[in-house]
């Protein structure tokens, strides 16, 4: 019987129909089979093109910043800063980049910030209203951000208050690497997308 059953495999396999059995069973397995396929379709899906270099935007407001938010995305990690509605309507300048270290916007002091790279975000809306002088936002220099919490995010790792300077706010952002980001000025909000990988874009 086992003389029998291996001269039925050799037969088969030379006709090339063992190889189409193993085929239509790996197809059978569903979407198992099917799930790296699909990852890497997903992850061309997300048409990342923006770079690591510095951006800057050159608005003229000075609304407070009120609140810093964080949220998960399929393709990236996304800090919102949250400025006060009003007028005067301009928006604020900005300048976010990636840093060896954090130094603290008036004392030049280093602060550290978790994660394998670190972003540097600056933006035209003090932590305090600059009429009153009453702090609109609880940031402490060095200390994380008040409510964000990272566990769980791709690609977060450390969000950190550096200073309130000249009508300016400075945050250091921890990443898990030097990732390609991007910002989006909405007015009274001031978007920071940082990508979860490279891959997209080659």
């Amino acid at each position: 019987m086992r003389r029998t059953r291996l001269l039925v495999t050799a037969a088969l396999t030379s006709a090339g129909l063992l190889t189409a059995l193993s085929a239509g069973t790996a197809a059978a397995a569903g979407p198992a089979a099917a799930a790296p396929e699909r990852s890497a379709a997903a992850a061309a899906d997300c048409g990342v093109t923006w770079g690591s270099r510095p951006k800057s935007g050159t608005g003229t407001g000075d609304r407070p910043l009120t609140d810093v938010r964080t949220g998960r995305h399929d393709c990236y990690d996304r800090m919102v800063l949250d400025i006060r509605p009003g007028t005067p309507a301009g928006s604020a300048s900005y300048r976010v980049r990636y840093v060896d270290r954090l130094y603290q916007d008036g004392s030049g002091r280093p602060l550290p910030v978790g994660g394998g790279a670190v972003l540097e975000i600056v933006a035209s809306a003090p932590s305090h209203d600059p009429e009153t002088f009453e702090p609109t936002y609880p940031g402490h220099a060095g200390e994380p951000l008040p409510g964000v919490q990272l566990k769980g995010y791709r690609t977060f790792r450390d969000a950190r208050f550096g200073a309130g300077y000249e009508g300016t706010t400075q945050l250091g952002l921890g990443v898990r690497a030097r990732l390609p980001f991007r910002v989006l000025d909405l007015g009274d909000r001031l978007v920071v997308d940082v990508a979860h990988t490279w891959t997209a874009l080659r």
